[in-house]
């Protein structure tokens, strides 16, 4: 069939063909078959875009595409007009509800499991804002609006670090609103631009494009840019819909597209309702905890398994200015590839808060690879939590992140190699069963078990549940890194996270180093489950370089501990389409050498008796570094994420 056109001065009576185009992608989207492919033309587009159907396989997908070289724009906003002065720079607008639909975001809260506020505190809203495309923030009285303060600077919940607010300027532009029966009253401060002549836009819809039913599988959205949705709160205890994604489906790919302005979550890969939604916080008679165990088992209930659910594809996006995450997902973004994205901007506006907010942020992503993504300036770079299995994190940048990397109560096996976490908390292991290998840890390292909470493990390559444990930590392997030294007050300015972090693996100077030694450790006597209580498991460190104060695992095989002295230099030379590696190397030291790793070499993870593996079961190679350059085997390559890294200074091309 050929294929459906859609363009701005077309009918949705039109036949859909060049000549005659139709004018709304929804339109497009119930008439779509599998094998089709709906090419919209330049221009802006106001809809939330539902696919009635999906494609049969990868072969016969359904694609959504941008013409060639032809900008298009979808948006969940409105442009609102009729404002009238209300004192000042203030200005103030009433909109029909009816503009709205079903739900009204300046109704509805940023809430659920896990969303924290101070006791007492007003709540956030998923409405917004934009002046010529800038978000304004939200105050709770229409006296804050008149004469908003500017603010530099702003608390860090996690660090408890002080750090520079990402745009001053914006935090004085601010709205209020007051919903009633049949109307909306917002009030703005628009320092000087008139909202009747600027572009004033306001959110509407939830989503941008998302269906509205499950398993609608194998859809391709190319080459647009989506943006401005009020996304509600998605923690993984509830339904998770994004500005755009699958909506429990299979098969998706999202490339090649710009996508900004979700109040919280840009591309969900994540659970649906009927498995639990915000139970814990809605009920208040079981943690959520204990409600995400549960959804696991009733996910499996209704098909949550590799035929049905994930395999989707994420790739070379730019994802900007959003609240919460740029990729979320529980459980649906299983087997997954998360590849070649740029991700900043994420919940720096700090608006709300809670134990969800990453560029990045998966539950279960089993044999999910994350590869060769830019992230940076964001609160959290990546967030692997709960059922961290098959997966891999590998060739990645961050830089400039409050923290770069945090897996959570997690039993692997999982690996991280050849990525660059520069920023000054860079690592954070609360969990188990992981492989560091070849990367540039630029920061803290913090290491904490967890053993009030039992999490699952799987079968390989399943998602059969296997098994539960606690995390006594432990059962990693950390080969051929570079750490760097620094001041921990830098990374986390005081409380638990700061005692618990440091620089390099001396972390791990308590824990055994074989299995041996750790069986030693028990005490039969102490019964079948009391011998094993707290016991950490055995690590693997070996052939790490350790600069400026970075300290070593105390038993550790053959590191490389330069002296104080030898000053190892990084930056990272963002140039915005561009990204330069620079590192010197004192003169004189060559780095470790380290033959490139396998599977064989890193053995299995402790309670799955899982091997590291690639996801369709094959061997593991850890064998291409951060540019892309392949370690060929029986040859040994410098520590740390470039092959061919020297003494001296040099400047590489990472992005």
């Amino acid at each position: 069939m050929p294929d459906l056109h859609v363009a701005v001065d077309g009918s949705d009576t039109s036949e859909g063909t060049p000549s005659a185009p139709l004018r709304t992608i929804s339109r497009a989207a119930l008439l779509a078959r599998p094998g089709d492919t709906v090419v919209v033309h330049e221009g802006e587009y106001r809809e939330w875009v539902r696919p009635a159907r999906g494609g049969l396989s990868d072969q016969r997908r359904i694609t959504y595409t941008a013409a060639p070289g032809e900008h298009v724009v979808i948006k969940g906003s409105e442009r609102v007009t009729g404002w009238q002065p209300d004192g000042g720079t203030v200005w103030r607008v009433s909109v029909p509800n009816t503009l709205f639909g079903d739900v009204n975001p300046f109704a509805e809260t940023v809430d659920g499991d896990w969303a924290i506020y101070e006791p007492g505190a007003p709540r956030k809203h998923l409405a917004d804002v934009y002046l010529d495309g800038r978000s304004f923030y939200e105050v709770h009285a229409r006296d804050e609006v008149q004469d908003p303060p500017r603010r530099t600077e702003v608390v860090d919940v996690w660090t408890g670090r002080v750090v520079p607010t990402h745009d001053p300027d914006q935090t004085v532009f601010v709205w209020y609103a007051e919903v009633e029966q049949d109307v909306t009253t917002v009030w703005a401060n628009f320092h000087g631009a008139d909202p009747n002549e600027d572009l004033v836009e306001i959110n509407v819809r939830r989503s941008v494009f998302y269906p509205d039913r499950h398993h609608v599988d194998w859809i391709t959205v190319r080459g647009f840019e989506l943006a401005h949705a009020a996304t509600p709160w998605a923690p993984p205890t509830a339904d998770q819909p994004g500005l755009i994604g699958p909506n429990w489906a299979k098969g998706w790919i999202i490339e090649d597209n710009l996508i900004h302005d979700a109040k919280c979550a840009a591309i969900s890969l994540g659970k649906e309702a009927s498995t639990g939604d915000n139970d814990s916080s809605q009920r208040g008679d079981k943690p959520g905890y204990q409600y995400q165990l549960e959804s696991v088992f009733s996910a499996r209930h209704i098909g949550w398994d590799r035929e049905h659910v994930g395999s989707h594809v994420v790739r070379r996006n730019t994802i900007v200015d959003c609240g919460q995450n740029g990729v979320v997902g529980h459980l649906g973004c299983v087997f997954s590839t998360i590849e070649d994205n740029h991700i900043h901007r994420i919940a720096l506006k700090r608006e709300f808060f809670g134990h969800e907010i990453a560029g990045i942020k998966l539950h279960a992503a089993i044999d999910t690879q994350i590869r060769h993504n830019r992230i940076h300036d964001t609160t959290l770079g990546i967030w692997l939590d709960w059922q961290t299995q098959g997966t891999r994190v590998s060739r990645n940048l961050l830089y400039g992140n409050n923290r770069d990397l945090f897996v959570e109560v997690s039993h692997g096996p999982y690996v991280v190699d050849h990525n660059v976490l520069a920023s000054a908390a860079a690592v954070e292991v609360v969990a188990q069963g992981g492989a560091y290998l070849h990367n540039l840890v630029a920061g803290t390292v913090r290491l904490e078990p967890v053993m009030d909470r039992s999490t699952p493990y799987h079968v390989p390559h399943s998602t059969q549940v296997a098994g539960f444990a606690v995390v006594p930590g432990g059962d990693d392997r950390w080969i051929g890194n570079v750490f760097l030294g620094g001041d921990v007050d830098d990374a986390y300015a005081g409380g638990a996270h700061h005692r618990a972090a440091g620089y390099g693996t001396a972390g791990y100077d308590a824990y055994p180093t074989t299995m041996e030694e750790y069986r030693a450790r028990l005490d039969p006597s102490l019964g079948d489950h009391a011998q094993f209580h707290g016991k950490t498991l055995p690590v693997q460190i070996r052939d790490n370089v350790y600069a400026n104060g970075a300290k070593a695992f105390h038993a550790e095989v053959r590191p490389l501990v330069l002296a104080p002295d030898d000053e190892v230099q990084v930056t990272v030379a963002d140039e915005g389409a561009e990204v330069h590696l620079e590192i010197t190397l004192p003169a004189g030291v060559d780095l470790a050498t380290v033959p490139p790793v396998d599977g064989a070499t890193l053995g299995y993870a402790h309670f799955p008796a899982a091997e590291f593996e690639a996801p369709d079961g094959s061997a593991l190679r850890a064998d291409v570094d951060l540019v892309g350059m392949v370690k060929s085997g029986g040859t040994s390559y410098a520590a740390g994420p470039l092959a061919g890294l020297t003494t001296g200074s040099g400047r590489t091309r990472v992005w």
